[in-house]
C-alpha cells in the first residue's frame, strides 16, 4: 500500500531527492523498503560517464572500475544489484543470506541516531534464503563486481555447516563471497572469530571453495570490537590459509560515540559516522598484521575525506551504506570525485598508490 502511494512521488521527485528528504521522515525500515522498491522501478540515477582511470583498481584478482562498493545489508535479497551497479558502484555486495529464510528479530529493529548521523540495527539476518537470492542472480548481468555475503541461520545446530552451504550455492555465481561472522545480532556468531573456531570455519569453507568449478575469492568480515589479542589470533589463523581478504569492519556494540543521544540505548550494532574512527583504526591495525592481504574498509564513511582516509589507512577498496541514509545516493558521486582529487593532489596516477600511506597514524590513533 505505502509503496504504491509513493510511486507518483518517486517518479516526480527522483530517488536522490526522496532519499534525502521524504525517506528521513518515514520509519527507517519502511524508508529502506521504499528505496528498494524505487530501485526496482528503475528510478535510480545512472552514471552518465565512465569513471576516470585514476579510480580503476583490482581486488583479489577482480578488476574494479572504481574502489567504492555498496556494503551488505542494503540489498539483503539480491533484488537490485544491477541498478546499484548502474548507479556507479564498483562492487555490489548482496545479503547477508542464510540457507533457510528467516524473519529476523521483532520490529522495530532499525533506528536512526540522527544527531550523530548513526544507525543502530538488530535486524537479525532477515532474508528470503539461498534459493530466492540464487534465482534472482542466476543469469543476471551486473556491471560491477558482485559479492554474496553468506551467514548462518539463527537456529542452526551447526553454524559452520551453514557457511559451507553458502559457498556451495553461490561459488559459481558470485564474483566473490564474504563470510560474515561479525554481526552482533545472531547470538554466538561472533564466537566464530575465536582461534580454534575460526580455524575450523575457514578450513571447511575453503575446502568447499576448492570443490567448486571456479576459484571464487573468499573474504572474511570481522568486528571492530576485537582487542589486540583477538586481532592477533585472526591474523595468525588466516596466515595459515589461502583466504583472499578481509572486510574491516562490521557494526559495533559500543555506544561511546553516541552516548546520551536519542535511540543510543537500543540494542544492536551501531553504524554510520560514529563508527568511523574505531573501524578505521582497526583497519589500519589489521593492515599491519596481514601484510599485503587485500582489505576492504567499511564503517562510518560519510564524505570524500573519510573515504580517502580509509584508503590511506590500508584499504584496497571501500564500502558504504549507512551514510546514504543521511547523505543521499548522490554521495557516491561526491566520494568518487573526492578520491580523484586526492590522487591528483598527491601527485599520483592511481588510487592504489595511496593505499596504506597513513597506516601507522591510523593504527596508533594519531590520525584525524
Amino acid at each position: 500500500m505505502i509503496f504504491s502511494a509513493l510511486s507518483p512521488l518517486l517518479r516526480n521527485a527522483g530517488l536522490a531527492s526522496l532519499t534525502r528528504d521524504a525517506l528521513l521522515r518515514m520509519d527507517p525500515e519502511t524508508a529502506h523498503g521504499a528505496t528498494i522498491t524505487a530501485l526496482r522501478m528503475g528510478l535510480a540515477p545512472q552514471q552518465a560517464h565512465a569513471d576516470p582511470q585514476e579510480l580503476a583498481t583490482s581486488l583479489c584478482g577482480l578488476d574494479l572500475k572504481n574502489p567504492v562498493g555498496m556494503a551488505a545489508g542494503f540489498d539483503k535479497n539480491a533484488e537490485v544489484p544491477r541498478p546499484l551497479a548502474l548507479m556507479g558502484f564498483g562492487m555490489v555486495e548482496i545479503g547477508t543470506v542464510t540457507p533457510r529464510p528467516q524473519t529476523g528479530n521483532p520490529k522495530p529493529r532499525l533506528f536512526r541516531v540522527t544527531e550523530a548521523e548513526g544507525v543502530i540495527n538488530r535486524m537479525g539476518f532477515n532474508n528470503e534464503g539461498h534459493e530466492a537470492a540464487f534465482a534472482r542472480l542466476k543469469g543476471l548481468r551486473v556491471p560491477a563486481a558482485l559479492g554474496v555475503n553468506i551467514g548462518a541461520n539463527k537456529d542452526s545446530v551447526d553454524f559452520v555447516a551453514d557457511y559451507v552451504l553458502g559457498v556451495q550455492r553461490f561459488a559459481d555465481l558470485a564474483d566473490y563471497l564474504t563470510v560474515n561472522i561479525s554481526s552482533p545480532n545472531t547470538p554466538g556468531l561472533r564466537n566464530l572469530q575465536a582461534d580454534e573456531a575460526l580455524r575450523r570455519l575457514l578450513g571447511e569453507v575453503l575446502t568447499a571453495r576448492a570443490k567448486a568449478k571456479t576459484r571464487v575469492p573468499v573474504l572474511l568480515k570481522i568486528a571492530p570490537d576485537l582487542d589486540e589479542a583477538g586481532m592477533d589470533a585472526i591474523a595468525r589463523v588466516i596466515g595459515d590459509t589461502d583466504l583472499d581478504g578481509l572486510i574491516v569492519s562490521n557494526t559495533t556494540i559500543s555506544r561511546d560515540p553516541v552516548a546520551g543521544r536519542e535511540n543510543a540505548d537500543e540494542t544492536g550494532g551501531l553504524s554510520g559516522k560514529p563508527l568511523f574512527a574505531l573501524s578505521t583504526q582497526r583497519l589500519a591495525q589489521m593492515r599491519q598484521r596481514v601484510g599485503a592481504l587485500p582489505l576492504v574498509g567499511v564503517g562510518g564513511i560519510h564524505s570524500p575525506q573519510s573515504a580517502l582516509a580509509k584508503i590511506e589507512a590500508g584499504a584496497n577498496a571501500i564500502q558504504l551504506y549507512s551514510a546514504l541514509v543521511f547523505g543521499g545516493l548522490d554521495l557516491l558521486d561526491r566520494i568518487k570525485r573526492g578520491l580523484v582529487a586526492g590522487v591528483r593532489a598527491a601527485g599520483k596516477k592511481n588510487i592504489s598508490e595511496l593505499v596504506g600511506t597513513r597506516t601507522d597514524e591510523w593504527s596508533s590513533g594519531r590520525a584525524e
